[in-house]
């Protein structure tokens, strides 16, 4: 249930006004794409994390996102002169359709099952700034087409590329396909292949650094109880990139595991 002080906050509206304006809810993201709704609340939200977009199906029209156990729905509601619709419900205010989430923080989704509205998704989140993809979100506040944003991004928290990677038994390196997504490590034979040689779990990886024993350059390690992988990119830079994105990940596995 949301708080009756981040109701009331949500509520406040101008002298005079019955109706908040929509860009006065911190949860309203106004041009975020349908794709880009999902990768904001699939890699940095969690169940029951939700938001208000504009949905481009018509010019009253908008859509809330809202993120079930592993995936997304997205539910329309119809803003008219007089009143806001959503599903069989129909609110005379902005106010009142805020109050009725906060009152009554269920919805069924398509399949039967009933999604729970626990936590707005703001507009302005601390985001780490080391992967492309996190360009998604904060262009979204600039007016850019949604190709400009998200042509060159799967998700936030998702990164790809070729890592020349050590063997385990025969201590022969080579090059691999990675894609990190969530808290999974995979790497494939290239590019082109459509099974993972392996799927390293993140939340068993102990520490992520980079490493000077292999006398390599551009080289890190990922520790595992069982076994220390080390991968070297073709860049100090690119190497940066992938360790810090990865203890990112693992930061907010320990704080998650806390909770």
């Amino acid at each position: 249930m949301m708080s009756d002080s981040f109701t009331d906050e949500l509520c406040r509206g101008r002298a005079g006004s019955q109706e908040v304006g929509l860009f006065e809810l911190d949860w309203y993201h106004h041009n975020l794409s349908r794709h880009a709704a999902e990768a904001l609340l699939l890699s940095n939200g969690e169940d029951g994390s939700y938001l208000l977009r504009k949905s481009h199906d018509g010019p009253e029209l908008y859509a809330l996102s809202v993120r079930g156990k592993d995936s997304v729905k997205h539910f329309q509601i119809e803003r008219t002169k007089d009143s806001i619709k959503f599903g069989f419900n129909e609110f005379r205010s902005l106010p009142e359709f805020v109050s009725h989430f906060a009152n009554q923080p269920l919805i069924g989704s398509e399949t039967g099952t009933l999604l729970i509205l626990k936590t707005p998704y703001p507009r302005k989140v601390e985001e780490p700034s080391i992967y492309e993809s996190v360009r998604v979100h904060t262009a979204m506040q600039s007016g850019r087409t949604e190709n400009d944003l998200v042509s060159e991004a799967r998700s936030l928290g998702t990164k790809e590329g070729y890592l020349t990677k050590q063997g385990g038994r025969v201590k022969s390196w080579k090059t691999r396909w990675f894609i990190l997504h969530r808290n999974e490590l995979k790497y494939f034979k290239d590019k082109m292949s459509t099974e993972p040689i392996k799927t390293l779990d993140l939340t068993e990886c102990t520490g992520v650094q980079f490493d000077y024993s292999q006398e390599k350059i551009n080289c890190f390690c990922l520790v595992f109880p069982e076994r220390t992988y080390y991968v070297c990119t073709k860049t100090g830079v690119e190497a940066d990139e992938w360790i810090k994105l990865i203890r990112w990940k693992l930061s907010q596995m320990k704080k998650a595991s806390k909770s």
